[in-house]
């Protein structure tokens, strides 16, 4: 399999490691962390990469992209994830939250919201799991109920990143008293609207991941309905498809990989022919991903991407990370903890293999993504 994306991508491809080398330094572990220092580099790097018309650079020219191909945001993507996801929480609203409101939106929804995206200027957060709704979507309780010109909206999200710090959130919830799919409906709602409480949930991967969100009679317009009322499950499954593709962390794994191999190459011939073998197998299992997520790549190219593609491509993800996470423990034993811009890989080790065991439950469990990659094959579709 040729990776090679051709001289535009590669052109793009420096563009975007010069900038990085320029405004990120090397032990930057992304914005996450305890240090606020942290998410106020990722907030400024942001700016730089709309001023240079990278932050949206596949989106529509009229709607303040660079009008590029996906194959352009492709490799903004892999550069991104790369060196640990420098746009911070942005990438959720340029990756699916953009392009959904730009499907589904109204003029009115899309003049509000897309420029402030594609400036930087602006978190979203997506309130869909719940406690008993989990990946489980469809069987959300969440409640929107009609008054006068606009709804009141009362039930509880979970693990909901970034909703400390978002702006706005792009909210599920049910109209009427169906069942399933039905009555499901999108809302935007600013997430300073009273009735709205956030509580951080404590978790392994710091600050800002995780939340519990509540709506206590919350109030939204009718100009909050993202698509049409009852309808909301075709938004959700365009999210989540442009989400799933979107989360390029085989190209982190490959970075790792590679580092880890010049940390090694003094003591390589020294090392166990496991350890050897071990390395050979993770990289090729990082270029399976590549390829998985590069084929739905070119079907998003052609149209909407099938679910069962997305899946499958997020399935190899997940297992490439967990198998490079563990690979860079077991090579680097007792080093792996350590921290600083002195440790090996930068301190990147730890910070990988929390991310990696998270990764099984995060945009959907991976039991959920094999499920709906079993029902297509049973079912003859693919």
């Amino acid at each position: 399999m040729d990776f090679d994306l051709g001289e535009q991508a590669a052109e793009l491809r420096a563009r975007l490691r010069a900038l990085i080398a320029a405004n990120i330094a090397e032990d930057y572990l992304g914005a996450f962390t305890d240090d606020p220092a942290d998410l106020e580099v990722a907030q400024r790097f942001c700016k730089t990469l709309a001023d240079e018309g990278l932050l949206t650079v596949a989106w529509p020219e009229a709607y303040g992209g660079g009008g590029g191909s996906v194959w352009d945001q492709t490799v903004v993507r892999e550069e991104m994830w790369a060196h640990h996801e420098p746009r911070g929480a942005q990438y959720m609203g340029l990756n699916w939250v953009g392009p959904a409101i730009m499907a589904f939106g109204t003029d009115e929804q899309k003049a509000r919201h897309l420029s402030a995206i594609a400036a930087g200027d602006v978190i979203w957060c997506q309130g869909f799991s719940e406690p008993d709704a989990g990946s489980d979507l469809a069987a959300l309780s969440t409640k929107a109920l009609p008054d006068g010109d606009g709804w009141r909206i009362t039930g509880q999200k979970i693990w909901t990143s970034y909703a400390g710090m978002a702006q706005w959130c792009v909210l599920a919830a049910r109209v009427g008293s169906g069942e399933r799919h039905e009555g499901i409906t999108m809302f935007l709602v600013p997430m300073d609207t009273p009735g709205i409480t956030v509580r951080p949930i404590r978790s392994m991967l710091g600050p800002h991941h995780l939340n519990e969100v509540f709506f206590d009679d919350v109030w939204a317009d009718a100009g909050a309905v993202l698509g049409e009322v009852g309808d909301g499950w075709s938004v959700i499954r365009r999210a989540l498809a442009h989400e799933r593709v979107g989360i390029a962390r085989y190209a982190r794994c490959e970075r790792l990989l590679s580092a880890l191999g010049r940390e090694l190459a003094p003591v390589w011939d020294q090392l166990p022919t496991s350890l050897h073998s071990q390395w050979v197998r993770a990289l090729i299992q990082v270029r399976v991903a590549r390829l998985l997520a590069y084929r739905t790549v070119r079907a998003q190219e052609t149209g909407e991407p099938p679910d069962v593609m997305a899946s499958t491509a997020r399935i190899a993800v997940t297992q490439c990370d967990q198998q490079v996470a563990e690979l860079l423990f077991q090579a680097l034993d007792q080093e792996s903890l350590a921290a600083g811009p002195g440790a090996p890989l930068h301190g990147a080790v730890e910070d990988h293999w929390r991310y990696a065991q998270a990764a099984t439950v995060a945009s959907g469990t991976i039991e959920v993504q094999r499920m709906i990659v079993s029902k297509a094959l049973l079912g003859g579709r693919s």
